[in-house]
């Protein structure tokens, strides 16, 4: 955190941490529930699931310093 002053005020400069948080559920075809989730996070490094602005559902901010 840095202190400055401006017009004889106290300033001080913050970090602000802001998530976006975007979500859709996909259907995998896996023998259990660690290869399903294996294959969606594949799928999604691969691009074959991509988010979008529509899936968006929060936004958080969080003061850092």
């Amino acid at each position: 955190m840095n202190i400055t002053r401006k017009d004889e005020k106290l300033a001080l400069t913050f970090q602000i941490e802001i998530v976006e948080t975007l979500s859709n559920i996909v259907e995998v075809i896996a023998e259990d529930k660690q290869s399903a989730l294996l294959k969606a996070q594949e799928m999604y490094r691969n691009e074959q699931v991509v988010l979008y602005p529509d899936d968006f559902i929060d936004t958080k901010f969080v003061v850092l310093q």
